[in-house]
């Protein structure tokens, strides 16, 4: 009787351990890629699945973006400047047999895809382009990447570019360059605000002749704009038109043949 009950907990023990071996639990972000003697027999999940002890062999993989940060990379840009650029790639997974039978380790492997395109991309760019235009080369690194993950059932959600490093010279250059340009841009809004000035004041004084009138109203303006300086030295301008009667007078007084008396003086 005994040894009938030690062989019941003996199957008892060797039941519950291989029923321990062939129960899976997987997440919801989880899938089972089996194989049964070698061959793919698919994949399965989440959930509760079961597999047949020393028969099925099962892959876990996960479906979740991954987040793959992508070493710094010396990139000489097609203008000749070298650069060091470094960049973060988010990748997942869409087909987990592929991912699995394709390619051995799919995290390396978009490593260093991602890399290489970054060399690739970067140097076909000029230096402008890599510091302002920054948006259409990610476009164009995750569409390279996924073009060349497709294949292992990797899908290349997003490809940014974090930092640009390059030579303290050519900061130096660049900082030169900007304030020139900066310069340059005051240079003609100054010149383009003397041409409006000139226009306007050549406007004016053609209204300004066509009435006589606004001119002394002008002048009158002028007279209130010195009286409101608290100044102590006032420039008084006198129109030529209030001493033109004077002035022709003299003239007249000085000309000869106008009456005077001329000749010797009677003694």
């Amino acid at each position: 009787m005994t040894e009938i009950l030690t062989a019941l907990i003996i199957l008892a023990v060797l039941l519950l351990t291989l029923a321990a071996a062939s129960v899976r639990v997987l997440r919801e972000y989880e899938r089972a890629v089996v194989f049964r003697l070698g061959r793919l027999q698919g994949q399965r999940g989440p959930g509760v699945i079961a597999l047949i002890p020393g028969i099925d062999r099962m892959v876990r993989v996960s479906l979740r973006t991954v987040t793959l940060a992508i070493p710094p990379q010396d990139v000489i840009t097609r203008d000749n400047v070298p650069a060091r650029v470094d960049a973060v790639a988010y990748f997942r997974v869409v087909d987990p047999n592929l991912s699995v039978v394709s390619v051995e380790d799919a995290v390396r492997a978009t490593l260093q895809i991602a890399s290489t395109t970054l060399r690739s991309v970067l140097g076909k760019a000029d230096l402008d382009a890599l510091l302002s235009e920054r948006e259409r080369l990610n476009e164009d690194l995750q569409q390279i990447i996924d073009e060349q993950t497709e294949p292992w059932g990797i899908k290349a959600t997003t490809v940014e570019i974090k930092d640009v490093g390059i030579p303290p010279t050519m900061q130096r250059a660049m900082a030169r360059q900007a304030e020139a340009e900066r310069e340059r841009r005051a240079k003609v809004i100054h010149a383009e605000g003397e041409f409006q000035a000139a226009a306007k004041l050549s406007q004016a004084a053609s209204v300004i002749s066509r009435e006589p009138a606004a001119l002394q109203l002008r002048y009158l303006q002028t007279l209130s704009e010195i009286g409101g300086d608290q100044a102590s030295t006032i420039v008084f301008p006198l129109p030529i038109d209030l001493i033109k009667p004077l002035l022709e007078r003299a003239q007249g007084a000085a000309a000869p043949g106008n009456g005077t008396l001329s000749g010797p003086v009677p003694q």
